[in-house]
């Protein structure tokens, strides 16, 4: 029997076919994308393994020279998104953390680093400082924190005795904001009120300066836009002089996760970003999703006119930096941090260079590198050596996108 011969379809319905054809294409490969983008945030562990780091890793005593590129798969990337070079580091494993901390703050006063709140995994939060003493190198000391105070996102400063907490983002995954603030006193370990903010904030950028407590950017209320806002509070001794914050010149460009430092008498933020994750709209956990985020090098100085000066940039954009720097010898050092998105798997980038400024000549350079690439490092220095603890660290080192949250505790001795 003769086979029927095919139907030729009209040329209007090949190509509506292939329209079709097309648009399904896209919608998967959007999902696809999403998808990639939005998992270096949700790949936590509520478990702490230094030791399950990938065969290829550097012992942990020594950091490699670092290459202009580096490959990811068999794609090389660029110098902006590559690890830096760098002289080597003799790294000093020391003892671990009571506890994994992300996005958590640290405070050192004299031979004690103060360690504040952040997340142990994305649907869970601490409310506790725990104390790490350089002396004997030993945790210990723990206490609770106030329960109207924030886990996240905090800004905070010391004058040496009273550490001062401002805002902050108040339980896990991306929930709402606090304008509560609140003073320690680290001598008898005792809390108190400050006045509110006027509208809260994340991760603002915060300092005390000439008599005044500083509260600058951070992100809005949607935990999105960038601030501008620029507020202070005169204080002394732990308590507030003032019951209203004052405005103040607005920064030049806002938004979180920034170093703030005052060095010299002057006040300078450093890095930062604009833009971050966000609550998906109608989740009852507030879940993290993920939205675009510029990361920038800008170097801010406010000057005795009140008005901003621009410095020269970090090296390479560095965020997640606020509690990652020390000043030493009228250097400030900073460890760590996030960078711009990988241009092609759009995967979070993160730092793994130590990075130091000297205030006196203005100048920029690395001198070294970490471990591995780590976020939210809190840094500390003491008796010559560079601290650094907590955070969120890199896949390994072919790969600078996060994965695992850890505690642990690592020094190298720091000559300048």
């Amino acid at each position: 029997m003769a086979r029927p011969a095919a139907k030729v379809l009209p040329a209007k319905h090949l190509a509506a076919l292939a329209i079709v054809a097309v648009l399904g294409l896209v919608l998967v490969a959007d999902f696809l994308w999403a998808s990639s983008s939005s998992a270096s945030f949700s790949i936590w562990s509520s478990r702490v393994d230094i030791s399950s780091r990938p065969t290829a890793s550097p012992p942990p005593s020594v950091s490699k020279k670092t290459k202009d590129n580096t490959s990811t798969g068999s794609m090389d990337i660029s110098a902006t998104f590559a690890d830096l070079a760098a002289p080597e580091l003799q790294w000093e494993q020391m003892a671990e953390a009571p506890v994994p901390r992300l996005d958590g703050a640290a405070i050192q006063i004299k031979n004690l680093l103060f360690v504040f709140a952040g997340y142990g995994t994305i649907n869970y939060v601490h409310s506790h400082v725990d104390i790490y003493n350089f002396s004997d190198n030993t945790w210990g000391g723990k206490f609770d924190m106030p329960k109207e105070m924030a886990h996240s996102h905090l800004g905070m400063v010391t004058d040496g005795r009273f550490i001062y907490v401002v805002t902050g983002q108040y339980g896990p995954q991306c929930r709402g904001p606090t304008a509560r603030n609140f003073v320690l006193d680290t001598e008898t370990k005792e809390w108190h009120d400050l006045p509110p903010l006027p509208v809260p904030r994340y991760a603002p950028a915060t300092q005390l300066w000439r008599g005044r407590l500083h509260v600058m950017g951070g992100s809005k209320e949607d935990r999105h836009e960038p601030g501008l806002e620029h507020w202070s509070l005169a204080v002394k001794d732990g308590k507030a002089l003032e019951q209203e914050w004052r405005s103040e010149i607005p920064v030049p460009r806002g938004g979180p996760h920034r170093a703030c430092v005052v060095a010299n008498d002057k006040l300078l933020i450093i890095g930062g970003q604009e833009g971050d994750f966000m609550a998906k709209p109608g989740s009852p956990i507030f879940k993290c999703v993920r939205r675009s985020e510029i990361v920038y090098s800008d170097v801010y100085m406010l000057d005795d006119g009140m008005k901003w000066k621009e410095l020269p940039p970090i090296p390479k954009p560095d965020s997640h930096i606020e509690f990652a720097w020390t000043n030493v010898n009228n250097s400030l050092i900073i460890a760590g941090g996030t960078t711009e998105k990988h241009p092609i798997t759009k995967k979070m980038t993160l730092v793994g260079e130590v990075f130091r400024f000297n205030l006196e000549t203005l100048e920029w350079s690395v001198i070294g590198r970490l471990p591995f690439r780590i976020k939210t490092t809190l840094v500390g220095y003491w008796d010559g050596w560079l601290y650094f603890t907590s955070g969120q660290r890199d896949k390994g080192p072919s790969n600078p996108s996060p994965k695992k949250v850890v505690g642990c505790m690592w020094r190298t001795k720091l000559q300048l």
